[in-house]
């Protein structure tokens, strides 16, 4: 019988924010943090749910959005120069 869990321990979470390496599938860190879970006693999450948080951890991974950069640039936080090279991904 194959147990799985409606939700993925915290423990499991935090696995995943280490294991991701958006180079990689995210079908291999979903072969990491199952051989973890095994290794924990824990369910093994599927494949969707991880998915979904991986994707969730990608996209907090992002940097600055175009309305806090807009926001920092009135705000005198950051230099405009600065803002430039964030939006042409050279810083």
């Amino acid at each position: 019988m194959v147990v799985i869990a409606p939700r993925i321990d915290s423990r499991l979470v935090a696995a995943l924010v280490r294991f991701d390496n958006p180079k990689l599938p995210i079908a291999e860190t979903n072969r990491r943090v199952g051989r973890l879970a095994a290794e924990l006693g824990l369910p093994k999450p599927s494949y969707q749910q991880v998915r979904v948080v991986v994707h969730d951890i990608r996209r907090r991974k992002r940097g600055p959005g175009i309305g806090e950069l807009l926001l920092d640039l009135a705000l005198r936080t950051r230099s405009p120069e600065e803002i430039l090279e964030i939006l042409a991904g050279t810083k």
